[in-house]
């Protein structure tokens, strides 16, 4: 039987052939863990992309030329943005960024320190901070990541068998591969959501939900059936 800890883990939450991140993840356990990490390992990798296929349009900021940002977004470096990407009017990326290939950045949307897998999509008024995104998860509409406690004190995650101390002040969410989060809802500090999970709308979400799980109205979680 495998432990909650376990369950946590990169390798259980994630398939790194959809990101260029997969050196940084590969290299810890926990997704966490990378969150220090992100603004140095992106201002590497974007020194090593092809300039065929991307370009520096800023100090820091390499944009895929097959990506299309609209004119009003505001992006601060270090940031990558991956192929056939759209970022949409009013987006405010804040730097220590790194997109995948295929996403959805939507209007008004604002990024902070994440990392976005391959063709995920946060189309509409989503705040992601201290975050990282699986490969074809979506958070619908008005859903944000809450990524500071109110007493500022350091990020625990919570689980069935026990916390684990992440001596992190600023921690929003993990997402597996193929998470739903429902319009409106808020991922408080020190979410982790395993593959294939749904969130209802209107939730607020603390702790780890395990994969393949639906979190419904008032906290209650079930598990999916094939």
């Amino acid at each position: 039987m495998m432990t909650v800890q376990e369950k946590l883990t990169v390798k259980q939450l994630y398939t790194l052939s959809h990101t260029l991140a997969a050196p940084l993840l590969e290299a810890v356990d926990y997704p966490w863990e990378v969150l220090p990490k992100i603004g140095e390992f992106v201002r590497r990798l974007g020194e090593s992309l092809p300039q065929e296929e991307y370009r520096c349009v800023d100090t820091d900021v390499w944009i895929a030329v097959s990506a299309s940002i609209a004119p009003s977004v505001t992006i601060k470096g270090p940031c990558i943005i991956g192929p056939e990407t759209e970022v949409r009017p009013g987006a405010f990326l804040r730097g220590n960024i790194l997109v995948g290939s295929g996403c959805v950045i939507g209007n008004s949307t604002e990024l902070k320190n994440v990392i976005i897998f391959d063709s995920v999509q946060v189309p509409h008024y989503n705040y992601v901070g201290d975050s990282v995104l699986g490969y074809k998860s979506h958070m619908g509409a008005g859903a944000i990541t809450s990524n500071v406690k109110s007493d500022k004190s350091l990020v625990t995650v919570h689980g069935l068998e026990g916390n684990i101390e992440t001596g992190l002040k600023k921690f929003g969410a993990m997402l597996g591969d193929f998470v739903e989060v429902g319009c409106n809802s808020v991922l408080n500090p020190g979410t982790v959501i395993g593959r294939e999970s749904n969130i209802y709308p209107l939730s607020c979400v603390r702790g780890f939900v395990p994969s393949r799980s639906i979190f419904k109205t008032g906290g209650v979680i079930v598990e999916k059936h094939s």
